[in-house]
């Protein structure tokens, strides 16, 4: 069995491969305008410009990778110091404990003693977590979420890969057949022209027969992994979770470990809240959950000191992940300092118009999937993309409509795949997973995503949907 390279060894390559690019690809540049206090691309004003090949700057893009991300390393390193603060109580653990004892008397009904108990807690909480992404579009909020659901997919006899699932991509595959995402249908459709959120009813459809396929294939992975644990591929990496889970077996939930889980609960919600209805983010977030572990300390009697060693370690512990988040951003450097993402988006878009509409929208689609790897933002994306693609679905008789679906599945599948995502290499550093372990389980469950948004949008094409 070949040995997968370490995290940073692959995006370090990638890193490379990028500045190796800039020598090939001739420099081009787009001008772009405010619209609305959003940039966007001027249509038909793309241009050549002096080449910028990148050598030495793998180095600096390392820097400017890091401060560009500051956010979501200092939100990573806070998230982990407060859970390693509430995680010395073992509050999460007893408890997790605690729930599926009781959870499992509910065997003695027929009916969910036929379709399984570990079953129905899977598929509910991944249902929760998609409509999180598809409504409000959840994802670096997941980060904190899994060191929650790792102990109770250990807990049920299952591996860390499960527990990721539950919250992560679930989250993200409602996140790309999102009805109501602000970031993304939000700001495509903007910028497309088209009435806000419109097209809801197919999008619907969409998210759930993507929803229905994440549940499905985490159901039978989860089962195949139960049936014998080492099949799974972290089936020796999850020995810290399982250690954990040994330590607590037999322990019985004390009044003050159920104030922490209590604690626990009002923070998830308030985190709800606050990003529906007070729109927060990651500053905001954070100070939440570093709140939520000081008073989780206080609650487990620890003194000051204690509380800030403990803070010291979990950000000691979670330092690695925080830094592949930085290392990863350097690639989008690499490519933007050397200016060749408009050369790319260029050279394909003029591809498409002597293309028919079924050849174009899978064009379009590629071309959104394969941006996806080195520009994860949606937002960012969609201002670039959006401009061009639209004036090209005019040319082709492609609807609007039709290419903001093209872009929603180009944006959301390659998320839960690509290093340049700092969410992704946040999750699962926070669950102990390798980049390339990751890799090589989920590329087949995302190539099949893909083809299966593709089938999605040829209906699009011939028959006449509500919007589109």
């Amino acid at each position: 069995m070949k040995r997968i390279p370490h995290t940073f060894t692959i995006v370090f390559a990638l890193i490379v491969l990028a500045a190796a690019l800039t020598w090939v690809v001739p420099a081009g540049e787009y001008v772009r305008q405010s619209v609305d206090g959003r940039e966007v691309v001027v249509a038909d004003s793309f241009h050549r410009v002096d080449a910028a090949p990148q050598t030495w700057q793998v180095f600096s893009a390392l820097f400017n990778g890091f401060v560009d991300k500051a956010d979501i390393i200092v939100f990573i390193l806070m998230v982990g110091g407060a859970f390693w603060i509430l995680n010395n109580s073992h509050a999460i653990d007893v408890g997790v404990m605690a729930f599926l004892r009781r959870v499992q008397r509910l065997s003695r009904f027929k009916l969910i003693r036929k379709l399984g108990v570990n079953n129905i807690i899977i598929t509910l909480v991944m249902l929760l977590f998609s409509l999180f992404g598809a409504i409000f579009g959840m994802s670096e909020e997941t980060i904190a979420f899994v060191v929650v659901f790792i102990p109770l997919a250990i807990s049920m006899g299952y591996d860390s890969i499960v527990g990721v699932c539950m919250c992560y991509v679930a989250a993200h595959v409602g996140f790309a057949g999102a009805m109501l995402n602000p970031f993304t249908i939000g700001i495509a459709q903007g910028i497309a022209g088209l009435p806000l959120f419109s097209g809801l009813e197919y999008r619907l459809f969409c998210w759930i027969v993507l929803t229905v396929i994440g549940i499905a294939f985490v159901l039978w992975y989860a089962a195949r992994v139960k049936a014998k644990p080492e099949r799974s591929p972290v089936y020796k990496l999850d020995e810290y979770w399982r250690e954990r889970q040994l330590s607590t077996l037999n322990s019985q939930l004390s009044i003050r470990q159920g104030l922490i889980l209590v604690l626990l609960l009002l923070t998830i919600v308030a985190l709800v809240v606050g990003v529906l209805v007070w729109h927060w983010y990651i500053a905001e977030i954070s100070a939440l959950f570093l709140s939520m572990g000081i008073l989780s300390g206080i609650l487990d009697r620890q003194g000051a000191d204690d509380i800030a060693k403990l803070f010291l370690a979990g950000c000691k512990d979670i330092l690695s992940a925080a830094l592949v988040v930085g290392l990863a951003s350097g690639i989008i450097f690499i490519l933007r300092d050397g200016r060749i993402i408009d050369t790319l988006l260029y050279g394909l878009t003029r591809s498409l118009a002597s293309a028919g509409e079924v050849t174009s929208l899978g064009i379009m689609y590629l071309f959104q999937t394969a941006l996806n790897l080195v520009m994860p933002s949606g937002s960012a994306k969609a201002a670039l993309t959006m401009p061009i693609m639209t004036q090209f679905a005019d040319l082709i008789d492609v609807s609007r409509q039709t290419t903001v679906l093209a872009f929603q599945f180009g944006d959301g599948f390659t998320n839960m795949l690509t290093p340049t995502s700092g969410v992704l290499i946040g999750v699962l550093g926070m669950a102990r997973i390798p980049y390339g372990t990751w890799l090589k389980w989920v590329w087949k469950f995302i190539l099949a995503l893909i083809l299966i948004g593709f089938l999605l949008m040829l209906p699009t094409l011939w028959l006449t949907l509500p919007g589109f």
